[in-house]
């Protein structure tokens, strides 16, 4: 049986975050799926430099939002952030095959012959965005060890700022992969044009999977009140609101995964925080309703068939609206709430036929990527 190593974002972290950790698992499963006996994916626990002062369980210094209250709401937060550090890292303990130690820039070359590791996929997450993590050695397989022994499942750009100059050592970059999966349309022509391997747009990996895949990790029950899922990553006054006139028109409790540790004062309310990936699983399946600003709180409420709304944010509009578009479901994003009434119903039997469709060429092309890097 080969090896191969998947690289991503996600054990190393400023915020733990949901999507990082299920996209990296359900890679793992669509990758058993795929191959059978013939291929182990491997977690790589990778470090980028840009990561490596990051704390997790301090993570004041590096906030999006600098301001003193959202500083102030981070750390009456802490204890909660603090109890869901750990709940992750035992999921990537537990559920993982695992490199046996860290890798950094200082000794992954060394990783094939002490991990017995064939090649690598990296992927998915915003692993090519230059804003984000500039041109990361590890997530541009650009380790000697790696170089045209990878390729890129549904990685991502986001949405990318390239100079003149970034661009070159992109176009270098790109040469160390056998084949591309990228997540949003945006660079697929440009990728096309500068290699010759294959590049296609791919599905998240979350995508992969179907809900009976999830349940098998996901806690029961949680709550037994019905309850709306107010899962922000993101501060926004206007999403919470909405959420909770949602909520008292139905007599719906809110549970609610953010920083604003003070709504916790408000009345047929429970906040969150703390949830680790199997107890966020839960936590969607049971919603009477979910809404979030996150792009896999949006994946998780469709594949949990819940009804949603999803708001805008910052820097992540695109992959939101590409997705939102595959579902067929463009009118459920908002930015305040006058927008919902030309809101289409959702019929999940279509949503999921588009799905299955997409899903179906996605497995198609990682099964023929990953021939290519053993």
């Amino acid at each position: 049986m080969k090896r191969i190593g998947t690289v991503s974002y996600n054990i190393y972290c400023n915020f733990t975050n949901y999507g990082s950790a299920l996209q990296t698992w359900a890679l793992h499963q669509a990758i058993k799926k795929v191959t059978g006996d013939m291929i182990e994916p491997v977690l790589v626990d990778y470090c980028p430099e840009i990561l490596v002062d990051k704390d997790p369980l301090n993570p004041f210094a590096n906030m999006w939002d600098k301001d003193e209250e959202s500083r102030r709401m981070c750390e009456l937060t802490l204890p909660a952030i603090r109890e869901n550090y750990y709940k992750f890292d035992r999921f990537y303990h537990e559920r993982f095959t695992r490199t046996s130690k860290k890798y950094t820039a200082q000794n992954f070359n060394e990783i094939c012959t002490d991990e017995d590791i064939s090649g690598f996929v990296c992927g998915s997450d915003t692993i090519f965005c230059p804003d984000e993590f500039g041109i990361d050695d590890g997530y541009y397989a650009n380790y000697e060890c790696m170089k045209k022994r990878s390729v890129a499942y549904a990685a991502s750009f986001g949405d990318p700022h390239f100079t003149d100059e970034t661009y070159k050592v992109l176009n270098d970059r790109l040469q160390n992969f056998n084949a591309f999966g990228l997540r949003e349309k945006l660079m697929v022509p440009y990728v096309t044009k500068h290699t010759n391997v294959p590049v296609k747009k791919v599905v998240d990996p979350t995508l992969l999977l179907t809900s009976s895949d999830y349940d098998k990790i996901a806690r029961k029950r949680l709550e037994q009140e019905k309850y709306l899922l107010l899962y922000a990553r993101r501060y926004n006054p206007k999403m919470e609101e909405y959420a909770e006139k949602i909520a008292a028109e139905n007599g719906w409790k809110i549970i609610e995964i953010s920083l604003r540790a003070t709504n916790a004062e408000k009345p047929n309310r429970r906040m969150f925080y703390e949830a680790g990936v199997e107890e966020f699983l839960s936590l969607v399946k049971y919603a009477e309703c979910v809404i979030t600003n996150s792009f896999h709180g949006m994946i998780f409420a469709v594949q949990y068939c819940r009804p949603f709304y999803v708001f805008s944010r910052e820097q992540c509009d695109t992959k939101i609206t590409e997705l939102l578009d595959l579902f067929g479901l463009s009118d459920h994003m908002l930015v305040t709430e006058a927008e919902k009434k030309n809101m289409s119903e959702i019929n999940y039997e279509e949503v999921h036929s588009r799905i299955a469709e997409a899903r179906k060429e996605s497995l198609e092309f990682l099964n023929t990527e990953l021939t290519s890097c053993v």
